[in-house]
């Protein structure tokens, strides 16, 4: 089967978010994209901020994230869930690994922005959460704790987001 390289650097980088949505998904390596910043600014469905990986042509900007190969039939069903083309788009990006390697991946990035959102704390644990699961720096997992984020006023889903951590550790059970 045809599989690609996804490079995630926000919700997805959660191996059980990302299986859930994909179940293919299969962590190659951490990794940093050069050239970018992340921002929590994608307008969202549910009135919260989302991340992008803004493009600040500064080398010395970089974004961590996550290579996760995935089958094509299955990145299209991503594309779906993302909303690519009303919320994302997708790009190609070279993104150099933790062993020096330069990839070539698919990411997306946000073409509805507002930046006066800001994320949910479910929305936040994912990225936490996936950013800690692949070992990535620890002052990067700091930055990103210590942005700003807000209770939603759904409860019901702020519990339905993170009921996959359970599910997941009762799976390995």
């Amino acid at each position: 089967m045809k599989t690609i390289l996804y490079f995630s650097y926000g919700s997805n980088m959660s191996t059980p978010r990302l299986t859930h949505r994909a179940p293919s998904a299969r962590a190659i390596t951490g990794a940093r994209l050069h050239g970018h910043r992340l921002m929590f600014h994608k307008k969202s469905s549910d009135n919260s901020g989302k991340c992008d990986i803004q493009h600040t042509n500064n080398d010395m900007d970089f974004v961590y994230g996550v290579v996760f190969e995935i089958t094509v039939t299955e990145k299209a069903g991503l594309d779906r869930i993302e909303g690519v083309g009303i919320g994302y788009d997708e790009k190609n990006v070279a993104v150099h690994t933790h062993q020096g390697e330069i990839l070539n991946v698919v990411t997306y990035y946000a073409i509805n922005i507002d930046p006066e959102l800001k994320p949910y704390e479910w929305y936040k644990e994912h990225i936490v959460r996936g950013a800690c699961e692949h070992g990535l720096p620890a002052e990067y997992v700091n930055t990103i704790t210590a942005i700003e984020s807000m209770p939603d006023p759904d409860t019901s889903r702020h519990e339905r987001e993170l009921s996959i951590y359970r599910q997941h550790v009762q799976g390995r059970k």
